[in-house]
């Protein structure tokens, strides 16, 4: 995390030196906002089940590269979530062979149960921009948007 600190200093620096402004618009504002939160919260009343994501950049992802809600069917979704989450969680019982920073905790995630699709959703898509960001591979499929 120090790495990752140390390199937005120097980024930060060049550009703020910009000497011209330009108007934002409200659709650039919408995206700085999601790309300044770092925590996404899904709950609902329907489903007694919550995913909390603290990922810096993932809300923005989200918006402005994933698939839209709806191009996945819920099946597909939680067959790819389950296979991703057995991955996942033998990543964290595995410190000393696979980055503990990486996978830090296990995923509470059970076939069977419906989670519903926002839940379902916001996995998945984390999963690829995980494998993506960290160039990691957590299944047989190449992750790609």
């Amino acid at each position: 995390m120090k790495f990752l600190f140390y390199i937005l200093i120097p980024v930060a620096l060049v550009f703020s030196c910009n000497t011209t402004k330009q108007t934002a618009t409200k659709s650039d504002e919408r995206l700085q906002n999601l790309k300044d939160n770092d925590t996404v919260v899904i709950s609902s009343d329907k489903t007694e089940y919550e995913i909390i994501i603290i990922e810096p950049g993932f809300n923005f992802w989200v918006a402005s590269r994933a698939q839209p809600r709806g191009f996945y069917s819920q099946q597909f979704l939680e067959n790819r979530n389950y296979q991703y989450v057995i991955e996942w969680n033998q990543r964290v019982l595995q410190p000393q062979r696979f980055n503990p920073n990486l996978y830090e905790m296990q995923i509470n995630y059970q076939q069977g149960i419906d989670y519903g699709y926002e839940v379902n959703y916001l996995l998945y898509n984390y999963f690829i921009y995980f494998q993506i960001t960290y160039n990691q591979r957590l299944g047989p499929w190449v992750p790609r948007i």
